[in-house]
């Protein structure tokens, strides 16, 4: 059982009363973020029915969580679990991307063995879970030797948390290794088809897109297709006017008529173009059903950093232009406790609040809720995650609060997370586990 606001009971069926549920994660449309008050039964680890107060059986034992809100478990869509947890051996010499870049780069080639890379996922992933995650997507560095060392652990810690939280991998490699190293990029591509992951690449800050990056896509594509693996891109984290890849991502899909999914992350240089450029490059990505994920921590930690200079803007993409577009938009972690970002826990209650101060998610009439989950889930293919439905999985995080504006105000230190029916320690596991590995 976990410890939280209310107590979770230990018997097969019981219900939740006092209940609110941000509209979107019911699936109700047209109602913006409003909480519906609501009662929840739960009868061996499934959600058996939803109702309005007072509808569910009184025989049952109750938990009342006095207008506290309910939440599916989160879907966190952008993560890179390989590289969590370095920076106290290897920290970022000025704050930058490319000394992030650098220091990544030496702490891989010198530490990343299979007993490494195991430890410090797996103390990741329980992080997550016990802040109430229950779908994570992950990069994975696939560079020469660190391809077949890290995607054999990534399979093995899928199998052991399957059925608690649900992984998903992504190669990431520079685009231009595509061209420049064939036989390389063919290992990749295998690799990612035998383990069911998704193609990924990043395209290069602040190089504008050349015929180079043409031909990297054209292979990407192609291999995709071929393999029927969806795409997933690290785009213009930049706040260069050169940084304009996804412009050429939307069109290489739109041209390919692809039918996988394409996630591109970061996209920060969109909220720098012209309003026309923005616009003609959103209309793209529409076409194109591409879908963009903002991450919000790690681009202000990172973006427009300079030695004893105030940073001047965020580094975020443009989601409201995109949302209201209809383009899929989606906020996630990114990086933790790494030289690209030196803090974070993967806790998406967390991201939701920065994400809500950074991107003014509040006074807004746009369901913003479903960034805890519900369109990663869609984009993952994830059908029982990231929404609360009758029929689903009792996969529930319960929180004390009754509106977003208490929500988004504390941690949720508080909360009570809920896996097939049954409270779960929300006790994240203790840093001093990875000692060992910064010795």
């Amino acid at each position: 059982m976990s410890a939280g606001f209310v107590t979770v009971p230990q018997a097969p069926a019981y219900r939740l009363i006092g209940a609110r549920v941000p509209a979107p994660l019911l699936g109700r449309e047209g109602e913006g973020d409003a909480p519906v008050a609501v009662e929840i039964t739960i009868d061996r680890g499934r959600i058996a029915a939803i109702g309005p107060a007072g509808s569910s059986d009184p025989a049952l034992p109750a938990v009342d969580l006095r207008g506290g809100m309910v939440l599916p478990r989160f879907v966190d869509m952008h993560t890179h679990l390989d590289k969590g947890h370095i920076v106290a051996r290897s920290p970022n010499p000025d704050g930058g991307f490319f000394g992030a870049r650098e220091a990544v780069g030496a702490d891989r080639e010198a530490n990343w063995t299979a007993d490494d890379v195991r430890a410090r996922m797996d103390f990741a992933i329980r992080c997550a879970f016990a802040h109430g995650t229950g779908a994570i997507r992950t990069h994975i560095d696939s560079i020469g030797k660190q391809t077949a060392i890290s995607w054999p652990v990534f399979a093995e810690l899928r199998e052991a948390w399957k059925g608690r939280m649900a992984l998903q991998a992504v190669s990431l490699l520079p685009s231009d290794l595509v061209v420049d190293a064939e036989d390389e990029f063919r290992t990749v591509v295998d690799t990612v088809a035998r383990n069911g992951g998704i193609l990924g690449a990043v395209t290069f800050l602040g190089r504008a897109p050349d015929e180079k990056l043409d031909l990297a896509l054209e292979r990407l594509f192609g291999a995709a297709a071929a393999h029927g693996l969806d795409l997933d891109f690290h785009v213009d984290e930049s706040d260069s006017a050169d940084a304009r890849s996804l412009e050429v991502i939307a069109d290489a899909a739109i041209r390919h008529r692809f039918k996988g999914a394409i996630t591109t992350g970061h996209c920060c240089s969109l909220a720098l173009a012209s309003d026309g450029d923005r616009a003609r490059v959103i209309d793209k990505l529409g076409t194109a059903g591409i879908s963009v994920v903002s991450l919000p921590m790690c681009n202000m930690y990172l973006q427009d950093r300079k030695a004893g200079r105030t940073p001047r803007w965020r580094g975020v993409a443009p989601l409201h232009e995109l949302d209201a577009a209809g383009v899929r938009v989606m906020v996630a972690s990114d990086n933790t406790r790494d030289p690209f970002y030196a803090y974070g826990d993967l806790d998406m209650v967390e991201v939701f609040r920065e994400a809500t101060r950074i991107l003014h998610f509040d006074h807004s009439d746009r369901p913003w809720t479903r960034a805890l989950g519900t369109t990663a889930a869609d984009v993952m293919g994830l059908a029982d995650h990231g929404r609360i439905k009758t029929g689903g999985p009792a996969d529930l995080v319960l929180v004390s609060a009754r509106t977003l504006g208490e929500f988004v105000s504390r941690p949720q230190f508080d909360r009570v997370v809920v896996v097939g029916g049954a409270g779960v320690s929300t006790t994240p596991p203790d840093y001093r586990e990875l000692d060992p590995l910064h010795a």
